[in-house]
Protein backbone atom coordinates (compact mmCIF):
# COMPACT_ATOMS: atom_id res chain seq x y z
CA UNK A 1 0.00 0.00 0.00
CA UNK A 2 1.23 3.51 -0.73
CA UNK A 3 0.51 6.32 1.71
CA UNK A 4 0.97 9.90 1.02
CA UNK A 5 1.80 12.25 4.18
CA UNK A 6 2.34 15.66 4.20
CA UNK A 7 4.48 17.52 6.54
CA UNK A 8 4.44 21.50 6.69
CA UNK A 9 5.58 21.94 9.74
CA UNK A 10 7.85 20.91 12.45
CA UNK A 11 4.44 19.93 14.56
CA UNK A 12 3.30 17.83 11.38
CA UNK A 13 6.58 15.93 11.57
CA UNK A 14 6.13 14.94 15.06
CA UNK A 15 2.62 14.12 14.22
CA UNK A 16 3.32 11.65 11.74
CA UNK A 17 6.57 10.23 12.89
CA UNK A 18 6.36 7.24 14.67
CA UNK A 19 3.51 6.13 12.34
CA UNK A 20 6.12 7.08 9.53
CA UNK A 21 8.27 4.34 11.35
CA UNK A 22 5.15 1.65 11.87
CA UNK A 23 4.23 1.89 8.60
CA UNK A 24 7.20 1.45 6.98
CA UNK A 25 8.18 -1.76 9.27
CA UNK A 26 4.41 -3.66 7.66
CA UNK A 27 5.79 -3.09 4.66
CA UNK A 28 3.81 0.00 3.04
CA UNK A 29 5.70 2.48 0.92
CA UNK A 30 5.84 6.08 2.52
CA UNK A 31 5.80 9.16 0.27
CA UNK A 32 6.62 12.42 2.62
CA UNK A 33 6.05 15.67 1.31
CA UNK A 34 7.26 18.04 2.93
CA UNK A 35 7.69 21.99 3.23
CA UNK A 36 11.31 23.94 4.20
CA UNK A 37 9.89 25.87 6.87
CA UNK A 38 11.56 25.94 10.73
CA UNK A 39 13.19 22.83 11.31
CA UNK A 40 10.59 20.88 9.55
CA UNK A 41 13.58 19.13 7.13
CA UNK A 42 16.26 18.90 10.02
CA UNK A 43 13.58 17.15 12.33
CA UNK A 44 12.95 14.58 9.08
CA UNK A 45 16.81 13.94 8.56
CA UNK A 46 17.18 13.59 12.93
CA UNK A 47 14.39 11.19 13.10
CA UNK A 48 15.79 9.04 9.58
CA UNK A 49 12.63 9.33 7.71
CA UNK A 50 13.30 9.76 4.04
CA UNK A 51 11.03 13.45 1.72
CA UNK A 52 10.70 15.09 -1.04
CA UNK A 53 10.56 18.94 -0.91
CA UNK A 54 8.03 20.90 -2.12
CA UNK A 55 8.56 24.20 -1.35
CA UNK A 56 9.67 26.44 1.12
CA UNK A 57 7.89 29.28 3.61
CA UNK A 58 10.07 31.88 5.18
CA UNK A 59 9.71 32.39 9.14
CA UNK A 60 8.34 36.19 8.47
CA UNK A 61 4.76 37.95 8.43
CA UNK A 62 3.11 37.39 5.17
CA UNK A 63 0.16 39.28 3.51
CA UNK A 64 -2.69 37.02 2.35
CA UNK A 65 -1.87 37.88 -1.80
CA UNK A 66 1.92 36.36 -0.59
CA UNK A 67 0.56 33.66 0.72
CA UNK A 68 -1.80 32.96 -2.63
CA UNK A 69 1.54 33.32 -4.90
CA UNK A 70 3.42 31.01 -3.05
CA UNK A 71 0.62 28.48 -2.68
CA UNK A 72 0.48 28.45 -6.37
CA UNK A 73 3.85 27.36 -6.83
CA UNK A 74 3.49 24.83 -4.13
CA UNK A 75 0.43 23.27 -5.51
CA UNK A 76 2.15 22.44 -8.92
CA UNK A 77 5.49 20.72 -7.65
CA UNK A 78 2.53 18.33 -5.27
CA UNK A 79 0.39 17.61 -8.26
CA UNK A 80 3.87 16.44 -10.26
CA UNK A 81 4.63 14.60 -7.11
CA UNK A 82 1.63 13.04 -5.76
CA UNK A 83 0.44 12.00 -9.40
CA UNK A 84 3.71 9.68 -9.97
CA UNK A 85 3.47 8.45 -6.65
CA UNK A 86 -0.29 7.46 -6.86
CA UNK A 87 -1.53 6.91 -2.95
CA UNK A 88 -4.17 4.55 -1.94
CA UNK A 89 -4.72 6.74 0.74
CA UNK A 90 -3.17 10.69 2.28
CA UNK A 91 -2.79 12.51 5.32
CA UNK A 92 -2.48 15.97 5.91
CA UNK A 93 -4.38 19.40 6.37
CA UNK A 94 -5.44 22.61 4.74
CA UNK A 95 -5.01 23.34 0.77
CA UNK A 96 -2.08 20.84 0.27
CA UNK A 97 -3.58 17.58 1.17
CA UNK A 98 -6.97 18.94 0.00
CA UNK A 99 -5.63 19.52 -3.80
CA UNK A 100 -3.68 16.30 -3.65
CA UNK A 101 -6.93 14.60 -3.30
CA UNK A 102 -8.29 16.23 -6.11
CA UNK A 103 -5.13 15.18 -8.17
CA UNK A 104 -4.81 11.87 -7.03
CA UNK A 105 -8.42 10.74 -6.50
CA UNK A 106 -7.22 9.36 -3.34
CA UNK A 107 -9.21 8.91 0.19
CA UNK A 108 -7.90 12.02 1.76
CA UNK A 109 -7.66 12.21 5.55
CA UNK A 110 -7.32 15.57 7.58
CA UNK A 111 -5.80 15.34 10.96
CA UNK A 112 -6.83 18.78 12.93
CA UNK A 113 -6.50 20.10 16.19
CA UNK A 114 -9.01 22.58 17.75
CA UNK A 115 -8.92 25.95 15.38
CA UNK A 116 -12.19 27.29 15.08
CA UNK A 117 -12.82 29.39 12.02
CA UNK A 118 -9.34 28.54 10.88
CA UNK A 119 -8.81 29.43 6.86
CA UNK A 120 -7.14 25.37 5.75
CA UNK A 121 -10.25 23.71 7.59
CA UNK A 122 -12.30 26.00 5.16
CA UNK A 123 -10.69 25.47 1.91
CA UNK A 124 -9.66 21.68 3.20
CA UNK A 125 -12.63 19.96 4.07
CA UNK A 126 -15.16 20.04 1.17
CA UNK A 127 -12.48 17.49 -0.15
CA UNK A 128 -11.68 15.12 2.76
CA UNK A 129 -12.79 11.74 2.74
CA UNK A 130 -12.19 11.81 6.46
CA UNK A 131 -11.42 14.23 9.28
CA UNK A 132 -9.57 13.28 12.46
CA UNK A 133 -10.07 15.98 15.59
CA UNK A 134 -9.51 16.21 19.27
CA UNK A 135 -12.70 15.07 21.34
CA UNK A 136 -12.57 18.87 21.94
CA UNK A 137 -13.07 20.30 18.92
CA UNK A 138 -15.69 22.50 19.53
CA UNK A 139 -17.66 22.23 16.34
CA UNK A 140 -19.49 20.00 13.77
CA UNK A 141 -17.27 19.54 10.85
CA UNK A 142 -19.23 17.63 8.78
CA UNK A 143 -20.68 14.08 7.64
CA UNK A 144 -17.44 12.50 7.80
CA UNK A 145 -16.56 14.07 11.30
CA UNK A 146 -14.83 12.04 13.92
CA UNK A 147 -13.29 12.49 17.01
CA UNK A 148 -10.44 11.03 19.25
CA UNK A 149 -9.99 11.20 23.58
CA UNK A 150 -7.04 13.30 23.23
CA UNK A 151 -4.89 15.76 21.71
CA UNK A 152 -2.82 15.66 18.45
CA UNK A 153 0.12 15.47 20.17
CA UNK A 154 -0.58 12.11 21.53
CA UNK A 155 0.86 11.36 18.62
CA UNK A 156 4.50 11.42 20.24
CA UNK A 157 3.70 12.52 23.46
CA UNK A 158 1.58 9.71 24.80
CA UNK A 159 3.32 7.46 27.79
CA UNK A 160 3.18 4.31 24.73
CA UNK A 161 5.02 6.30 22.26
CA UNK A 162 7.43 8.75 24.68
CA UNK A 163 10.61 7.78 25.95
CA UNK A 164 12.60 10.57 27.55
CA UNK A 165 16.30 11.20 26.96
CA UNK A 166 18.55 10.49 30.21
CA UNK A 167 20.96 13.58 30.04
CA UNK A 168 19.01 16.75 28.60
CA UNK A 169 20.35 18.47 31.59
CA UNK A 170 24.02 17.71 30.72
CA UNK A 171 23.20 18.80 27.15
CA UNK A 172 21.62 21.98 28.47
CA UNK A 173 24.73 22.66 30.59
CA UNK A 174 22.49 22.88 33.95
CA UNK A 175 22.99 21.33 37.12
CA UNK A 176 20.82 18.86 38.43
CA UNK A 177 18.98 21.31 41.20
CA UNK A 178 19.20 24.12 38.71
CA UNK A 179 15.48 25.51 38.16
CA UNK A 180 15.37 26.48 34.76
CA UNK A 181 12.37 27.77 32.85
CA UNK A 182 11.90 27.78 29.15
CA UNK A 183 9.99 30.78 26.97
CA UNK A 184 8.86 30.46 23.24
CA UNK A 185 8.27 33.74 21.08
CA UNK A 186 5.57 33.33 18.19
CA UNK A 187 7.46 34.45 14.65
CA UNK A 188 3.33 34.64 13.71
CA UNK A 189 4.03 33.95 10.13
CA UNK A 190 1.08 31.51 9.70
CA UNK A 191 -1.88 32.02 7.54
CA UNK A 192 -4.15 31.84 10.66
CA UNK A 193 -1.61 34.13 12.39
CA UNK A 194 -2.27 37.40 10.03
CA UNK A 195 -3.40 39.74 12.37
CA UNK A 196 -2.25 38.30 15.68
CA UNK A 197 0.08 39.67 17.76
CA UNK A 198 2.12 38.73 20.85
CA UNK A 199 4.21 39.40 23.46
CA UNK A 200 5.32 42.93 22.36
CA UNK A 201 9.42 43.45 22.21
CA UNK A 202 9.42 45.34 26.21
CA UNK A 203 6.83 42.78 27.30
CA UNK A 204 9.65 39.84 25.83
CA UNK A 205 12.59 42.01 27.74
CA UNK A 206 10.63 42.88 30.72
CA UNK A 207 9.21 38.96 31.08
CA UNK A 208 13.33 37.15 30.49
CA UNK A 209 14.30 40.04 32.81
CA UNK A 210 11.70 39.03 35.72
CA UNK A 211 11.87 35.09 35.54
CA UNK A 212 15.91 35.57 35.63
CA UNK A 213 15.55 36.44 39.11
CA UNK A 214 14.60 33.35 39.65
CA UNK A 215 15.64 30.74 37.43
CA UNK A 216 18.06 30.07 34.53
CA UNK A 217 15.85 31.23 31.13
CA UNK A 218 16.24 29.77 27.72
CA UNK A 219 14.56 31.24 25.02
CA UNK A 220 12.80 29.28 21.80
CA UNK A 221 12.60 32.47 19.10
CA UNK A 222 10.53 30.92 16.31
CA UNK A 223 11.69 33.44 13.72
CA UNK A 224 15.09 32.99 14.80
CA UNK A 225 15.46 36.81 15.19
CA UNK A 226 16.37 38.09 18.83
CA UNK A 227 19.72 39.42 20.00
CA UNK A 228 20.60 38.11 23.23
CA UNK A 229 23.35 39.98 23.73
CA UNK A 230 22.16 41.91 26.56
CA UNK A 231 19.40 39.98 27.73
CA UNK A 232 19.76 37.35 30.77
CA UNK A 233 18.61 34.26 28.64
CA UNK A 234 20.54 32.05 26.81
CA UNK A 235 18.80 30.96 23.26
CA UNK A 236 17.75 27.46 23.62
CA UNK A 237 21.12 25.84 20.65
CA UNK A 238 20.42 22.25 20.98
CA UNK A 239 18.97 20.53 17.92
CA UNK A 240 14.77 20.92 17.55
CA UNK A 241 14.19 17.34 18.18
CA UNK A 242 15.17 17.51 21.86
CA UNK A 243 12.83 20.49 22.80
CA UNK A 244 10.40 18.27 24.34
CA UNK A 245 12.63 16.61 26.48
CA UNK A 246 13.90 19.93 27.65
CA UNK A 247 10.68 21.15 28.30
CA UNK A 248 10.06 18.12 30.12
CA UNK A 249 12.77 18.72 32.63
CA UNK A 250 11.80 22.44 32.47
CA UNK A 251 10.49 24.53 36.21
CA UNK A 252 8.23 26.66 33.53
CA UNK A 253 7.01 26.96 29.74
CA UNK A 254 5.79 30.14 28.95
CA UNK A 255 4.64 31.26 25.54
CA UNK A 256 2.49 33.07 23.03
CA UNK A 257 2.30 30.06 20.44
CA UNK A 258 -0.10 27.59 21.27
CA UNK A 259 1.49 24.06 20.39
CA UNK A 260 3.95 24.13 22.78
CA UNK A 261 1.77 24.92 25.41
CA UNK A 262 -0.26 21.76 24.76
CA UNK A 263 3.20 20.01 24.70
CA UNK A 264 4.37 21.42 28.04
CA UNK A 265 0.70 20.68 29.81
CA UNK A 266 0.86 16.62 28.60
CA UNK A 267 4.40 16.45 29.71
CA UNK A 268 3.53 17.61 33.34
CA UNK A 269 5.25 21.22 32.65
CA UNK A 270 3.45 24.16 34.55
CA UNK A 271 2.72 26.05 30.85
CA UNK A 272 1.58 29.59 30.78
CA UNK A 273 -0.03 30.48 27.34
CA UNK A 274 -0.48 34.10 26.88
CA UNK A 275 -3.63 34.72 24.14
CA UNK A 276 -2.54 38.38 23.15
CA UNK A 277 -4.70 39.76 20.71
CA UNK A 278 -5.86 36.20 20.12
CA UNK A 279 -9.82 36.45 20.86
CA UNK A 280 -11.03 32.83 19.26
CA UNK A 281 -11.48 29.79 21.95
CA UNK A 282 -9.75 26.73 21.90
CA UNK A 283 -11.09 23.72 23.17
CA UNK A 284 -7.44 22.32 23.77
CA UNK A 285 -6.47 24.81 25.74
CA UNK A 286 -9.79 24.98 28.14
CA UNK A 287 -9.58 21.09 28.23
CA UNK A 288 -6.22 21.07 29.66
CA UNK A 289 -6.85 24.13 31.82
CA UNK A 290 -9.85 22.76 33.50
CA UNK A 291 -7.53 19.74 33.94
CA UNK A 292 -5.04 21.90 35.93
CA UNK A 293 -2.36 21.45 33.51
CA UNK A 294 -1.93 24.61 31.63
CA UNK A 295 -2.95 28.07 32.77
CA UNK A 296 -4.33 30.65 29.79
CA UNK A 297 -4.01 34.40 30.01
CA UNK A 298 -4.93 37.40 28.04
CA UNK A 299 -2.65 40.15 30.41
CA UNK A 300 0.82 40.48 30.24
CA UNK A 301 0.91 41.50 33.56
CA UNK A 302 -1.13 38.21 35.33
CA UNK A 303 1.46 36.83 32.49
CA UNK A 304 4.29 37.50 34.69
CA UNK A 305 2.94 37.35 38.03
CA UNK A 306 1.86 33.79 37.76
CA UNK A 307 5.14 33.03 35.71
CA UNK A 308 7.22 34.46 39.01
CA UNK A 309 4.55 32.77 41.88
CA UNK A 310 5.43 29.43 39.85
CA UNK A 311 8.74 29.43 39.74
CA UNK A 312 8.75 30.30 43.64
CA UNK A 313 6.42 27.05 44.72
CA UNK A 314 9.12 24.40 44.99
CA UNK A 315 6.47 21.31 45.00
CA UNK A 316 4.31 22.69 41.67
CA UNK A 317 5.61 20.31 39.40
CA UNK A 318 5.56 17.33 41.47
CA UNK A 319 1.95 18.21 41.97
CA UNK A 320 2.06 19.06 37.96
CA UNK A 321 3.52 15.66 37.18
CA UNK A 322 0.99 13.42 39.25
CA UNK A 323 -1.90 15.27 38.01
CA UNK A 324 -0.40 14.83 34.49
CA UNK A 325 0.32 11.11 34.96
CA UNK A 326 -3.40 10.58 36.04
CA UNK A 327 -4.94 12.98 33.18
CA UNK A 328 -2.99 11.16 30.15
CA UNK A 329 -3.04 7.58 31.39
CA UNK A 330 -7.05 7.49 30.03
CA UNK A 331 -5.84 9.20 26.72
CA UNK A 332 -5.53 7.59 22.88
CA UNK A 333 -2.42 6.59 21.38
CA UNK A 334 -3.47 8.69 18.06
CA UNK A 335 -0.07 7.16 16.67
CA UNK A 336 -2.24 3.84 17.00
CA UNK A 337 -5.49 5.42 15.08
CA UNK A 338 -3.25 6.73 12.10
CA UNK A 339 -1.80 3.57 11.27
CA UNK A 340 -5.09 1.57 11.73
CA UNK A 341 -6.88 4.52 9.23
CA UNK A 342 -4.03 4.20 6.98
CA UNK A 343 -4.12 0.02 6.43
CA UNK A 344 -8.06 0.72 6.16
CA UNK A 345 -7.24 3.09 3.34
CA UNK A 346 -9.01 6.35 4.88
CA UNK A 347 -11.95 4.11 6.00
CA UNK A 348 -12.81 5.03 9.94
CA UNK A 349 -15.87 3.68 10.23
CA UNK A 350 -13.64 0.17 8.89
CA UNK A 351 -11.81 0.69 12.00
CA UNK A 352 -14.22 2.09 14.49
CA UNK A 353 -16.39 -0.80 13.51
CA UNK A 354 -13.36 -3.48 14.35
CA UNK A 355 -12.25 -2.09 17.39
CA UNK A 356 -15.84 -1.41 18.67
CA UNK A 357 -15.24 2.01 18.73
CA UNK A 358 -13.08 1.31 22.04
CA UNK A 359 -10.16 3.87 22.62
CA UNK A 360 -10.19 4.52 18.64
CA UNK A 361 -12.36 7.50 17.06
CA UNK A 362 -15.88 8.49 17.50
CA UNK A 363 -18.47 9.63 14.17
CA UNK A 364 -19.78 13.22 15.65
CA UNK A 365 -23.50 12.88 14.58
CA UNK A 366 -25.14 14.90 12.09
CA UNK A 367 -26.57 18.18 13.59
Amino acid sequence: MRVLIFTNTPAHVHTYRNAIDRLVERGHEVLVLAREYGCTTDLLDFFGITYRVYGSHEATAYSRLEFASELTGQLAAIALEARRFRPDVLFGRGPYAAFSGVVTAAPTVLILDDEPGDFNHTVSRPFADAIITPHVTRRDLGSNHYTFDGFKECAYLHPEVYEPIPDIRDRLGVADDEQYAIARFNAFDALHDVGAVGFSLSQRRDLLESLAEEATVFVSDEAGTMDFRDLPAREYDLHPALLHDAIREAHLLVADTGTIVTEAGLLGTPAIRYGGTEDREFGEFAALEDAGLIEDCDRYERVKARSLEILQDKRIRTRRRERRDAYVSGLVNLTDLIVDVAEARGDVDRVVSRTGGRAQATRVPNQ
